[in-house]
């Protein structure tokens, strides 16, 4: 058995830091890069990339709404036409940045409340799948199983692949209980190791109201920004490992 480790990487703007992408990165298999508008600058890009390469991590574009004092984590009514070519701008830049350090980005996943609001909004939805298109057909989309962004995806012919989350918590409906709720994210490390093993091993999770809830995913993602996000992405593996699961990226070599 096999299953893809990701993290969101690369967050880190000017003179600000944020987390430890490159002891995340030992224990990852793929990783989502931050592209400016949320978070991230052109040297952390860059950078990111190298690093990336150098520990054979797969390369993925995380574009979000153009919100760096909101983190991205905060939904913005925008026309899907200028959200679609923000995407198309994102996107293109890691992928300037990824050539330059002789690698490549290979899928995209989008950042924070726009990854939930395609979920159910399917106007922003279709202007991620019309961005992708427009960039390349074949990076794959990581999305939730289950969502707009999905079928919409699989409609215009794209690859979808499902995500789990090691370090959040669910609702009963498979969606993600948001950071604006107690206990939104899982800080014990024996809960997110409980966690990722169910997803690897049973395909399931437990919500928040105690209902076991089916969640098929080729791909876990351990948040780089969480505290502690290094440990717990070394002891996810560690416990993968133990239970007979491999990490490996989605995408082949």
């Amino acid at each position: 058995m096999q299953i893809d480790l990701n993290s969101d990487v690369g967050e880190s703007f000017g003179q600000w830091i944020m987390g430890q992408d490159a002891a995340v990165m030992a224990s990852t298999s793929s990783v989502n890069v931050a592209c400016g508008f949320h978070a991230g600058d052109p040297s952390t890009m860059r950078a990111t990339c190298a690093e990336a390469a150098r520990t054979g991590n797969t390369i993925g574009a995380h574009p979000g709404y153009r919100d760096l004092a909101g983190f991205g984590r905060r939904f913005l009514d925008i026309d899907p036409g200028e959200l679609r070519d923000e995407l198309i701008y994102q996107i293109a830049a890691l992928q300037g940045m990824a050539a330059v350090e002789g690698t490549a980005v290979r899928y995209v996943k989008p950042h924070g409340a726009l990854y939930n609001a395609i979920v159910h909004h399917t106007g922003q939805a279709q202007a991620v799948v019309d961005a992708v298109r427009a960039v390349d057909p074949a990076l794959p989309l990581l999305v939730l199983p289950h969502s707009a962004v999905g079928r919409l995806a699989a409609a215009a012919g794209l690859r979808t692949v499902t995500e789990a989350f090691a370090d959040r918590a669910y609702n009963a409906d498979g969606t993600l209980v948001p950071r604006t709720q107690p206990g939104a994210v899982l800080h014990s490390m024996e809960a997110v190791i409980a966690q990722c093993l169910g997803i690897a091993l049973r395909g399931e999770v437990t919500a928040v109201d105690g209902s076991v809830v089916p969640v098929v995913a080729e791909s876990i993602c351990v948040h780089g920004d969480t505290p502690g996000a290094v440990m717990m992405a070394a002891a996810v593996k560690g416990a993968l490992a133990d239970a007979g699961v491999g990490i490996g990226s989605f995408l082949a070599p």
